[in-house]
């Protein structure tokens, strides 16, 4: 490369802040063993397949064959525990439904066993977003009660606004969507994961196994014990694969040989129509009728939480109904930004129904999660 050109190439590469490869995963560990790099950012493409549970052992040896076993996934994996935010109508459930091209949702997730969760234990406080056919996260980390207090009372406390600058401009966004489209917690998902790394030319690949996912529609303290019921058949769990660029030629041919389908389903819209919220689409995944045993829950010690994580009363803003129908704000709107990109969302979800569901494009679906 001819030095002028080189030097212009070092001006213009983006900087994007990622997580060290030395840390074994792209931030989606237990928070105790995450390296002390923050992860703040990052894009990707997601592929989504549901897979017996009594096949995840074959599958599981042959994928490490390839793949190398995340630090963070061993002796059964980690749980997952997230509470997803939205609107008094659902925008953030209809917008994916109905497959826009660009959505977010704004969650709060504690990687561990919810009995080790306290005020004091660090969360991740997401804005998950999608923009055409990649899906995009922008991330914080903060103890369990600061979260609470952006989220839940829509405020930040002295320690978040003496922040760095991205954390800061970052907290401060979140704050913006929880108060201009009045968010509120709406549902909890829960899971086991358990996680595989690629390595060599497929570095940056991401690999995952959740299964016993459950949810609730009420107690939205990530802490809680109980009161969950599976909204993806335990019989099944969700294989999630994250490629920055491209998925690798062996996975195709593996995925073929398996006769593995890529699904459209989101575990935060699994748990709406699990309990009810609104009427299943027809994207979703039937659970089991009962609640699951003690045994089927991620492990947890049955103890009691301690005082110091009793959950916190969420008491937004102006408020003018805590009902959970539908309702529609005519005429106004809400506009963000995020990333340099301005959108504006109309608050009217009086038109939507069922039938306006559209199925993503192309034959590479990009899902999002988490979850």
């Amino acid at each position: 490369m001819l030095p002028r050109f080189r030097r212009r190439a070092e001006h213009t590469a983006p900087a994007q802040e990622v997580r060290d490869p030395a840390s074994g995963s792209d931030g989606n560990g237990p928070p105790s063993q995450r390296s002390d790099r923050p992860v703040r950012s990052f894009n990707r493409y997601e592929l989504k397949y549901l897979i017996p549970t009594s096949s995840l052992e074959e599958l599981s040896r042959e994928l490490g064959e390839h793949l190398d076993e995340d630090p963070h996934g061993t002796d059964g994996g980690y749980g997952v525990w997230s509470v997803y935010y939205d609107t008094s109508d659902l925008r953030s459930y209809w917008e994916k439904i109905e497959g826009l091209r660009f959505r977010r949702k704004l969650r709060v997730r504690h990687y561990g066993t919810r009995s080790s969760l306290t005020d004091d234990s660090d969360v991740f406080v997401e804005i998950k977003q999608r923009v055409n056919k990649v899906t995009q996260k922008r991330r914080v980390v903060m103890p369990y009660r600061r979260a609470r207090m952006l989220c839940d009372r829509r405020c930040l406390e002295p320690e978040d606004s003496e922040r760095d600058g991205v954390d800061r401009a970052l907290a401060e966004e979140i704050l913006g969507l929880v108060c201009g489209l009045d968010l509120r917690p709406t549902a909890v998902t829960g899971y086991q994961r358990s996680a595989y790394l690629g390595r060599d030319a497929d570095l940056g690949l991401r690999v995952t196994f959740d299964r016993r996912v459950l949810g609730r529609d009420r107690d939205f303290h990530l802490g809680t014990l109980g009161g969950n019921r599976y909204i993806v058949p335990a019989g099944l769990a969700v294989m999630e694969v994250k490629a920055n660029e491209r998925v690798p030629f062996w996975f195709t041919d593996l995925a073929a040989r398996r006769e593995l389908s890529v699904v459209r389903i989101s575990k935060y819209c699994q748990s709406i129509e699990a309990h009810g919220l609104v009427p299943r689409s027809r994207f979703h995944v039937s659970e089991d009728p009962v609640a699951p045993p003690e045994q089927d829950v991620p492990a947890d010690p049955a103890s009691a939480l301690p005082a110091a994580c009793e959950p916190t009363a969420c008491e937004p803003a102006s408020r003018e109904s805590t009902s959970r129908e539908s309702t529609s704000r005519v005429g106004s709107a809400c506009v963000v930004r995020a990333s340099g990109v301005r959108a504006s969302f109309p608050t009217d979800r009086s038109d939507r129904t069922m039938n306006t569901a559209v199925p993503e494009d192309g034959a590479v679906s990009v899902l999002e999660s988490e979850h």
